[in-house]
């Protein structure tokens, strides 16, 4: 079933600001790193647990990598971030999935699955290379964005791009990441269920990473999931509550629904006339609520969270794109080159951490009263 709805102003809040820069700064960050990064060790977190960390590749032989050229299977990185039990203490930790914008990268909120994992959740945070800023294969090869995905990007944030071509494009980017973020679920249910790591779609660096792996997945409530995302990985994770029935709660950070707009003819926009069936937090930047707030009921993100179930939407004064990520704090000559409000970063994302962790706590783990403001 479809709804129609004539939209006189199309929002293209951009996926990651001044994407013109991007490939300048990709090149800059694989020369000389330590020009654009400061030391940066995380937040302090309310949890009682420290948190760890460990990662794999994960390999979907269903797949073949359609930004090469060899037959190669589509590869997708996965970061864990766990808490850490005492010997003897047990715990059942929601899932959370994570998944980052547009030339973003796993690390983009390391803060948020530190405050996570700290308060007993089990996060994963995504690569999705090609996608990503810059990642690393099975063989060890450094990928970095796609110079083609770079330039439809600017051409849909530039407004160059026509009303169908971004249709089709941001069709695309979510068939891409859905993909991953589908056999991740997936395969991670799979190992949990029969304990052991599938040789076939694991890569770990060692037998102890694997066995670190299925511990982690031991605590793992692989029945009880959040998902959540900045800018497209927002957009990823909304859709993804739509089209899975095993995902509890969804945030979306600063991003636009492109996921929901399904087709645009004849001058109007379609979308989704069932309502979003599952809570749903809708997190925006200053702009972007204002914009929002232009176009009212024309707008994709309106219409869906009009028509959810169970919906909950905020906004930070003073906040830009970047303010929902941790780059203002390890980077921030790169933050300023991509765009942050006057928001003072550390306090931007501290309040943030805590919506978050407030929202999943009440839907995921059923606890506490869910205290979310009009505004912050």
């Amino acid at each position: 079933m479809k709804e129609t709805k004539k939209m006189n102003k199309k929002i293209c809040i951009p996926l990651i600001i001044i994407a013109s820069v991007i490939a300048l700064i990709a090149l800059a960050i694989a020369l000389v790193p330590k020009l654009l990064f400061a030391d940066y060790n995380g937040l302090p977190t309310t949890g009682p647990y420290e948190v760890a960390q460990t990662s794999a590749i994960l390999i979907d032989d269903n797949r073949i990598e359609t930004f090469e050229t060899d037959g190669s299977y589509r590869e997708v990185p996965a970061y864990f971030y766990y808490p850490v039990l005492e010997e003897g203490e047990t715990e059942n930790c929601p899932l959370v999935i994570f998944s980052h914008g547009a030339f973003g990268y796993y690390q983009s909120n390391t803060s948020t699955y530190m405050e996570l994992a700290s308060n007993g959740y089990v996060v994963i945070s995504l690569d999705h290379p090609y996608h990503s800023f810059f990642t690393k294969d099975t063989t060890g090869k450094t990928i970095t964005v796609d110079p083609t995905f770079i330039q439809d990007v600017m051409r849909v944030s530039d407004g160059k791009a026509s009303e169908t071509e971004t249709i089709t494009l941001s069709h695309e980017w979510m068939d891409l990441r859905l993909g991953d973020m589908n056999f991740v679920i997936d395969t991670v249910k799979e190992a949990k269920e029969t304990a052991q790591l599938s040789e076939t779609n694991w890569y770990v660096a060692d037998e102890t990473t694997g066995k670190t792996i299925l511990d982690i997945l031991a605590m793992t409530d692989t029945e009880t999931i959040g998902l959540m995302g900045h800018s497209l990985g927002g957009a990823s994770s909304v859709t993804m509550g739509r089209t899975r029935d095993d995902i509890d709660a969804v945030i979306d950070l600063d991003g636009t629904m492109l996921g929901e707009e399904l087709a645009y003819e004849n001058g109007e926009y379609e979308f989704y006339e069932e309502e979003y069936p599952i809570p749903l937090l809708s997190v925006n930047s200053e702009l972007h609520h204002q914009e929002c707030e232009e176009v009212e009921a024309l707008y994709v993100n309106n219409v869906v969270i009009a028509n959810a179930k169970d919906s909950q939407y905020t906004y930070f004064v003073g906040s830009a794109h970047m303010n929902f990520t941790d780059l203002p704090l390890f980077s921030p000559p790169l933050a300023s080159m991509l765009g942050v409000g006057e928001v003072d970063p550390t306090e931007c994302i501290m309040n943030m951490n805590e919506v978050v962790r407030n929202y999943f706590d009440y839907y995921l783990k059923g606890e506490g009263e869910l205290t979310i403001q009009e505004s912050y």
